[in-house]
């Protein structure tokens, strides 16, 4: 089969090398899986450039996220069947409950395997089905993104009640993921992007409130004008040390800051005071486990919900596809179609 290995880390788009492997074959409780298509994340970049903090093991076949069709069962398997159409968890062996210590050492795309090969083997309880209405494509958006943005917009601890308004940052798979949760759910989204043409896709997704950050650097004072003063409920911080100052100024006393990614970096000082004289809950946010994947893959089915695909490759475009993944003017996800 044909596959990309990461040879060696540190070199980003030249990390990844398309190789000739055996076909794997599932063992006991395993299934084989033909893959279709793959999404990509900026955290498949990180790994191949080295800046993920969990080395990947040697030659790790990258990608997180990956969809496709079971073609062979191994020993004892109950759950599946040959022609099913499945979707990987990123964590194998997170099935429910609190984040385990060890969560990072079973991720998919490093430090485990991930699904940028032709034929991969899970484990019969690391898939999940796919929704009959998305294709390959879209179905291979749901395990980090998808997910990611579902943790933090359904499963948040109270969940924001319906009319809550949500506050999300850019274009990003997590960010457009949880506009449409947010939404769906009844929630007020006020979002900010860079361009009047992301402005006006936002809109068309049903975003009432757009900020563009480029013409108003001071967003965090439209929010509050936005909100009467008071500020959102929740705001889906995928920005990190560059965007979080505004963030906590645009949450309101009591209010949630989910921190998903980190951008614009991770080691800037940050001023605590309004964390503590706000009462503001600063949680780290992000994807979950098997039966959190599950619950969100069936409501996704529900609602018919698509997800936003920003471009298609093809397999071996897969660098080029890595290297799009930097563009500033992608709205959606990059996905790469094997198959």
């Amino acid at each position: 089969m044909k596959a990309f290995n990461i040879i060696e880390t540190g070199k980003g788009l030249d990390s990844w090398t398309l190789v000739d492997l055996p076909d794997p074959t599932p063992g006991p409780g395993e299934v084989l899986i033909r893959v279709k298509a793959v999404s990509l994340n900026t955290r498949d970049l990180m790994v191949a450039s080295g800046y993920f903090p969990i080395p990947p093991k040697a030659n790790v076949i990258p990608v997180s996220d990956g969809a496709g069709e079971i073609v062979a069962l191994g020993a004892g398997v109950t759950r599946w069947g040959v022609g099913d159409r499945v979707f990987g968890s990123y964590y194998q062996h997170w099935q429910n409950g609190q984040f385990p210590a060890d969560a990072e050492l079973h991720g998919l795309g490093g430090p485990l395997d991930g699904m940028l090969a032709e034929l991969v083997t899970l484990p019969e309880s690391g898939v999940i089905r796919v929704p009959d209405h998305l294709s390959y494509e879209e179905a291979s958006t749901l395990p980090v993104a998808a997910l990611t943005a579902w943790n933090a917009v359904m499963e948040s601890t109270p969940r924001s009640a319906s009319g809550a308004t949500v506050l999300t940052l850019g274009t990003g798979g997590v960010s457009l993921f949880a506009i449409q949760f947010a939404l769906a759910s009844g929630l007020r989204v006020i979002a900010t992007t860079s361009s009047h043409a992301k402005a006006e896709r936002l809109r068309s997704l049903g975003v009432s409130d757009v900020i563009n950050y480029k013409e108003t650097p001071d967003w965090d004072q439209e929010v509050l004008r936005l909100t009467n003063g008071q500020g959102v409920d929740q705001v889906i911080e995928v920005g990190g040390t560059g965007t979080l100052p505004k963030s906590l100024k645009s949450v309101r006393s009591g209010g949630l800051v989910s921190l998903i990614g980190l951008l614009t970096g991770f080691n800037e000082p940050i001023d605590t005071s309004p964390i503590l004289f706000n009462k503001i809950r600063l949680q780290g946010s992000g994807v979950g486990p098997v039966h959190m994947a599950e619950a969100m893959a069936r409501t996704i089915a529900t609602l018919r919900l698509k997800p936003v695909i920003a471009q298609v490759f093809g397999f071996e475009q897969a660098k080029d596809a890595l290297a799009k993944l930097q563009d500033p003017a992608t709205f959606g996800k990059i996905v790469v179609r094997l198959d």
